[in-house]
């Protein structure tokens, strides 16, 4: 996928196929205003706290979606070091302070136990590029597997790449699909992570949890994502996309929000600017549909 994003943001990978992880990095343009929603009861997040409401930064110079449960969260500390050798970061008497926000996904259960390290997040930012990536089992998504309610193996996962449009203005969607649910296509209901002879609509993962079998992967699921809005923006445009995003995800993945996942979003834009109450609609509209995009796109694309 070659459109240039050159204006304000760069996506990286490091990807161990062997090994089944990896981490993504998206670098932002020095401090961008972001958001970050956390909506699972499993999270395994950094740097969420200063995205809220009545925080003094309320910005990110990075991304980090990586692998490795909390393992994985290592990787920020290399992002680190590739943001202070530039010199961003919040300003302070000390000198600049990078503020590199993330989140994880369990994929442990590989069975390699490797870890995204400090390495591998300076490696993704060495190798971040304007062109978006293509969806598939690479950077934080090569060991993410979905459908892991019931008896039936778990299936593939991986990073989804999506884009809306409103207007001049283009929103990106990046998902990594680790969930417990089935994955679904909301235009027609049909169900996309399924075995052979399991009926296009079924909703096999839902059934499993309202039976009960949903025990023994407790904590080992998730779905991640960032959300880049190409407009400057409030942190209310912020804080609404955020909510779209994972009305898109509860729409596609089923059941999405459990006990289970750490379902958690990213959000941010190049700059700050009031934003009237119908661009807000607007843009948030447009964000649900790069999310259902980059989930369903992931699926349908794959082998």
């Amino acid at each position: 996928m070659s459109r240039d994003f050159a204006a304000w943001f760069r996506i990286g990978h490091t990807t161990w196929n062997e090994d089944r992880t990896g981490c993504t990095v998206i670098l932002l343009d020095r401090l961008a205003p972001a958001w970050a929603d956390v909506r699972g009861g499993a999270p395994g997040t950094r740097e969420t706290d200063l995205l809220g409401p009545g925080r003094l930064v309320g910005s990110a110079n990075a991304i980090l979606l990586t692998g490795g449960s909390a393992f994985g969260l290592a990787a920020a500390d290399g992002v680190m070091r590739y943001l202070q050798e530039g010199g961003e970061g919040v300003p302070t008497s000390a000198g600049p302070v990078p503020i590199v926000t993330g989140a994880v996904i369990f994929d442990l259960a590989n069975g390699i136990h490797r870890s995204p390290t400090a390495d591998d997040g300076y490696a993704a930012c060495l190798a971040a590029s304007s062109d978006l990536p293509e969806s598939g089992k690479i950077g934080a998504g090569a060991g993410a597997t979905v459908a892991k309610l019931g008896a039936q193996p778990a299936q593939a996962g991986g990073l989804g790449v999506g884009v809306a449009s409103v207007g001049e203005t283009q929103i990106v969607a990046i998902v990594v699909l680790n969930a417990a649910g089935d994955i679904v296509d909301p235009t027609n209901g049909e169900l996309l992570s399924r075995l052979d002879g399991i009926a296009v609509s079924a909703r096999p993962g839902r059934a499993a949890a309202i039976a009960g079998g949903a025990a023994g992967r407790e904590g080992e699921n998730t779905t991640i994502g960032a959300i880049l809005i190409g407009e400057p923006v409030d942190q209310l445009t912020l804080a609404r996309s955020a909510i779209a995003a994972h009305d898109a995800l509860a729409r596609c993945v089923v059941p999405a929000h459990t006990l289970f996942d750490g379902d958690t979003f990213f959000v941010a834009a190049p700059a700050r600017a009031d934003v009237a109450p119908q661009r807000v609609v607007a843009i948030s509209s447009a964000v649900e549909v790069a999310v259902e995009r980059a989930i369903v796109g992931l699926f349908k694309s794959a082998p």
